[in-house]
C-alpha cells in the first residue's frame, strides 16, 4: 500500500470514528437542586454520589450533574429550578420540602425525586402515598410525624436523662 493511500485510509476511518462518536446519544444529566448551603448538603451530597456509583454511574463518565444551591434564600428556588428546566437536564433531584415544592412549580413533565421529611400528599407533592400520578416522586422520612414519637421512646429509655439533644 503507498503511503498517500495509507494516509486516506486513516483519514476516512478517524472521521468514520468521529462520526459514531457524535451519534452517542448525549451524556444524561442530573439536576441536583437545594434550599440549603454546599456545606450543609455535604453529607446528603456524599450519599447521593455514592448511591449513583453503587448503581453504576460515575459522574464525569456516565453521567453530569448540575448544581444549584440557594444558601437558605427560598425566594431564589423558583428561578434556579426554572434554570435546570431550561438546560434541559434528565431529572431534578430536590432534597428539601422547599426545593420539591419549587420543582413541581417549574416542570409537568420532567421526572422530579425529592427528599421530604413532611407529608408529601399533604403538601401538594403527590395525590396519595400509593399513587403520585404526577411527574413527581420520592422519599418521605416522617421527621414531622415521627419526631415526637421517637422523643418519647428516647425519654422510656433513659428516663433519668436531664437534657437531651438533637443533631
Amino acid at each position: 500500500m503507498k503511503r498517500r493511500e495509507f494516509l486516506g485510509v486513516l483519514g476516512s476511518s478517524a472521521i468514520w470514528s468521529r462520526a459514531a462518536r457524535a451519534q452517542q446519544p448525549a451524556m444524561p444529566v442530573i439536576g441536583y437542586f437545594s434550599g440549603r448551603s454546599p456545606k450543609s448538603e455535604a453529607p446528603l451530597l456524599s450519599a447521593f454520589r455514592k448511591g449513583l456509583g453503587e448503581a453504576g454511574y460515575l459522574i464525569g463518565q456516565n453521567v453530569a450533574i448540575e448544581f444549584r444551591h440557594s444558601d437558605g434564600q427560598y425566594a431564589r428556588l423558583p428561578e434556579l429550578a426554572a434554570d435546570l428546566v431550561r438546560r434541559n437536564v434528565s431529572v431534578l433531584v430536590a432534597t428539601d420540602r422547599a426545593s420539591a415544592l419549587a420543582a413541581a412549580a417549574a416542570t409537568t413533565t420532567l421526572p422530579v425525586v425529592f427528599l421530604s421529611g413532611s407529608d408529601p400528599v399533604g403538601q401538594g407533592l403527590a395525590a396519595s402515598f400509593s399513587r403520585p400520578d404526577r411527574n413527581l416522586t420520592g422519599m418521605n422520612i416522617f421527621t414531622i410525624e415521627l419526631g415526637p414519637k421517637r422523643l418519647e421512646l428516647l425519654r422510656q429509655m433513659v428516663p433519668t436523662a436531664a437534657e437531651i439533644a438533637f443533631i
